[in-house]
């Protein structure tokens, strides 16, 4: 079976084409600039040099077209003809209550997603524009909506309801929904692997950290608690948004600025965060690079964000009562060894002993890492997170009728699965560097 996976941003559509027997990636690769001039593909087979090709995408339609077109073109195509596609995954951000998990893609479905879009303005509109795209592309097969916000649907009321009047919830289904789900998911499942434990037996947070930044306490393998909220904004200081603060400021500033709400939770969402303490980075290289080089805002954007997440930490480890471990995954997560030294330092009376070295060696390893103290209670670990996989094991399962049963979830918790891929990937790498 080979599986078309597909991301659709306002602007963009990242895919995947997968081949089910052999559990290898046939190709990936992004359109960008969808609807805008100069758009154009960039299109990788493993293995051999980047393609490149611009054409105009004024809508999901044009690019995914180009997508489809590109896998079964002679310069860089891998299949032979389309209809050697037999399913087709597609992100969508916004669930809301009624997905509690991935779903085939029927009318009432798509409805449902049209139904969310005031929750997610910027995320559910491009997903369901791709997917009506897709339908049109390749109208004969199933295609699948995977959702960021359905692996939180475990998280208890108490969790997920605002202390605000419950007719909030009862009439506009004001909560806590949760994004990020397949990645916390995914590295969830790896680290029961690494623990030799059962994903229902495990109790994490797991510290999703790019540029969008999101941890969960994961209690006997759900989702229990989660610091993002009713949309992404909430939780912890990302990239451009601002994450926790005073909801009073909204107000405040919209009057001293003359601006309306809507205005400054833009602002909050766009132009705050590491970009707004620094005014200028949101790559966390740069920062590091300008902290160097003596800039005090860069060196002030690293410590708040580093203070935020040590605050969740600690009380998610309150949360949970008993911690397995600590995951960090992600770009920033896999790679950032200074924030999670930072972050963890300090913690050893709570049970959580970074080792510096390990941390350190971490960044050079493409794979799964162990990096806490041999002595540490709580262990810490480095995964780097795989949600194409997620995307493609739920269609598999929901095509075959696996999916949702006991003995069913994801083939890669047999034992080193990733690991031994991520090892072999390694060794080559080390080969190859003489």
């Amino acid at each position: 079976m080979k599986i078309l996976v597909l991301n659709c941003g306002s602007s963009s559509v990242k895919y995947m084409i997968y081949r089910w027997k052999i559990r290898r990636p046939l190709a990936s690769g992004i359109v960008e600039r969808v609807g805008i001039e100069g758009s154009f593909i960039k299109h990788q087979v493993p293995g051999k040099e980047v393609y490149q090709s611009s054409i105009p995408c004024p809508t999901h339609k044009e690019a995914i077209g180009l997508i489809v077109q590109t896998l079964t073109s002679r310069e860089a195509g891998v299949l032979e003809d389309i209809s050697e596609i037999q399913a087709c995954g597609h992100r969508v951000v916004h669930g809301g209550e009624k997905f509690a998990r991935s779903v085939l893609i029927t009318p009432e479905v798509l409805d449902t997603f049209r139904e969310l879009f005031d929750l997610a303005p910027l995320h559910n509109p491009p997903n369901v524009m791709g997917i009506e795209a897709a339908m049109e592309h390749l109208p004969s097969i199933p295609h699948v909506a995977v959702m960021d916000t359905s692996f939180h649907q475990t998280m208890p009321p108490e969790a997920y309801i605002y202390a605000v009047p419950y007719d909030w919830y009862r009439d506009y289904r004001v909560r806590r929904y949760g994004f990020h789900g397949t990645s916390h998911l995914y590295v969830s499942k790896r680290a029961a692997v690494m623990l030799s434990k059962k994903p229902e037996e495990v109790n994490l947070i797991t510290c999703h950290i790019g540029n969008g930044v999101s941890f969960t306490a994961i209690k006997n393998g759900k989702s229990f608690d989660h610091s993002m909220g009713f949309t992404p904004l909430e939780g912890l200081v990302m990239g451009t948004r601002s994450g926790d603060l005073d909801p009073a400021i909204i107000g405040y500033i919209a009057e001293k600025e003359g601006l309306t709400a809507q205005q400054v939770i833009n602002i909050l969402n766009k132009k705050s965060g590491i970009l707004g303490i620094t005014d200028r980075y949101v790559d966390r290289r740069d920062v590091h690079k300008a902290m160097e080089e003596g800039d005090k805002q860069a060196e002030l954007a690293f410590k708040i964000e580093c203070h935020r997440a040590k605050k969740y930490l600690g009380a998610y480890l309150a949360v949970l009562g008993h911690t397995d471990a600590i995951v960090f995954t992600a770009g920033v997560g896999e790679k950032g060894w200074e924030m999670r030294e930072e972050i963890c330092k300090g913690m050893e009376e709570l049970g959580v002993k970074i080792d510096p070295e390990r941390n350190r060696e971490a960044v050079s390893r493409n794979h799964e890492f162990v990096i806490s103290a041999d002595d540490s209670k709580v262990k810490i670990l480095v995964i780097p997170t795989d949600e194409e996989l997620v995307f493609v094991e739920d269609v598999v399962g929901i095509l075959e009728g696996r999916y949702g049963k006991p003995d069913f979830r994801y083939s890669f918790e047999e034992p080193g699965y990733r690991s031994e891929l991520r090892e072999e990937a390694y060794k080559r790498e080390q080969e190859e560097q003489g």
